[in-house]
């Protein structure tokens, strides 16, 4: 789980979490694709979207309240993750700074819980 963690801190850049804790970087990649599946495994329980009028009332009026935030249901970003170029189709991952990723967009609700994830896109947003 430290690995894990750890990559979170530094995304995309395996190496410096494989020389900080002490293992190849291969171990890191697996480790990371390992709890990533874990914890992809349990996103029906764990990540919700509100569904109704009253979810979406009650998620607007957290963060009016908490955030001072009105009419607000949720907050979105994106961000990229250097990967390495696949061989099939590598250059429709060539984001604009020049070097392989996928595009990670994620949305939370007022308690900073994330209530969706995609991490399907290519890094040139085609």
């Amino acid at each position: 789980m430290e690995v894990f963690l750890r990559s979170l801190a530094d995304p995309g850049f395996q190496q410096g979490v494989s020389v900080d804790v002490g293992i190849h970087q291969t171990t890191v990649s697996k480790i990371i694709d390992k709890v990533s599946r874990a914890i992809c495994s349990k996103k029906k329980y764990w990540i919700k979207f509100p569904t109704t009028d009253d979810m979406f009332n009650i998620a607007k009026n957290e963060w009016a309240v908490h955030h001072a935030v009105p009419n607000v249901i949720g907050a979105i970003d994106c961000t990229h993750v250097q990967i390495l170029k696949p061989f099939v189709h590598g250059d429709e991952y060539i984001n604009r700074k020049g070097v392989a990723s996928i595009n990670v967009q994620a949305t939370c609700d007022s308690r900073e819980m994330f209530t969706s994830v995609d991490a399907t896109w290519p890094g040139s947003g085609f």
